[in-house]
């Protein structure tokens, strides 16, 4: 496959699963480069300075835009309190604040249309402002690969959609080509405890994600981490992993999936992949990042 270029959106800092998916990304430099990281959601200047923190720490200096920290639903943003605890010095991390991210996905996507990707692992408030602030960005847009959404039977809502509805809906209405996963896939895939002394055995980029894991599993109590974000990211790294289906999504009230089978319809729903080679795949990548880094 030819060499992707992707623009990230993300809420790096809560759960460690975005920060997976940036190691995944970061560990792929044949497949992908990542032309800038934008951050939504709350404290959008500290996901930021992280975003850009973990980078170098990984060899790469990253453009890292910091984002909407409302929500377009007006629903009051979720703060988990660990985010960005593992650092102290945050605060000196350079990042791109003189423009609003969602004029910077637009005007880079215009730049060079057809030809980025974009990825969203968070809710899409910067997503939505950059479909909204100028028409011509969703039909300039290659492929959109989300996280988001519940599609399994008894389906409920899932964070990123039911954090900013109004966002999604905006998002799901704008015609982009977009690949998604939601939790009936990635729910089904854990890191467990060998998968993070991997990590955090690869050199100091990986210690430093693993403080991350660190972060969350003590929030949650839980001893290993679901990859969601790092699932998605994949879905474009090794397409050939994953089965689709084509149709639409729409969101009611409460912030429920529904997708809606069409032939040509827009959104390809990842309905099935090989867990355990998506599994392996995604340490393998992160260790390879740290490894560059030490090369480096």
């Amino acid at each position: 496959m030819p060499l992707r270029h992707l623009l990230l959106d993300t809420d790096i800092g809560s759960d460690v699963d975005d920060a997976l998916a940036l190691g995944v990304l970061l560990g792929s430099p044949d497949d992908v480069r990542v032309e800038a990281v934008t951050t939504v959601y709350g404290d959008t200047l500290l996901r930021a300075r992280l975003a850009h923190r973990l980078a170098s720490l990984a060899g790469h200096e990253l453009t890292v835009v910091p984002g909407a920290e409302d929500t377009l639903s007006g629903k009051e943003v979720w703060w988990a309190g660990h985010e960005g605890r593992a650092f102290t010095d945050l605060e000196t991390e350079p990042v791109r604040d003189g423009v609003p991210a969602d004029r910077f996905l637009a005007e880079t996507v215009l730049a060079r249309p057809g030809k980025l990707d974009v990825m969203g692992i968070a809710p899409q408030a910067n997503l939505a402002r950059a479909i909204a602030h100028d028409p011509a960005f969703a039909p300039a847009v290659r492929t959109l690969y989300l996280m988001g959404g519940h599609f399994g039977p008894d389906a409920g809502p899932e964070h990123n959609i039911v954090s900013d509805i109004t966002a999604a809906r905006a998002v799901f209405a704008s015609g982009i080509p977009t690949v998604i996963t939601g939790l009936e896939t990635t729910r089904r895939v854990r890191i467990g405890r060998d998968g993070i002394e991997r990590i955090r055995a690869a050199g100091p980029y990986g210690l430093a994600l693993a403080r991350e894991i660190d972060a969350w599993t003590g929030f949650t109590g839980e001893g290993w981490s679901v990859p969601h974000d790092p699932i998605t990211a994949l879905s474009m790294l090794r397409p050939e992993l994953y089965e689709t289906e084509s149709g639409t999504v729409t969101v009611d009230d409460e912030g429920v999936t529904t997708f809606h089978r069409e032939t040509a319809g827009h959104v390809s729903l990842v309905v099935d992949a090989d867990l355990d080679a998506v599994a392996e795949e995604i340490v393998a990548r992160i260790e390879h990042a740290g490894t560059a880094s030490r090369a480096t």
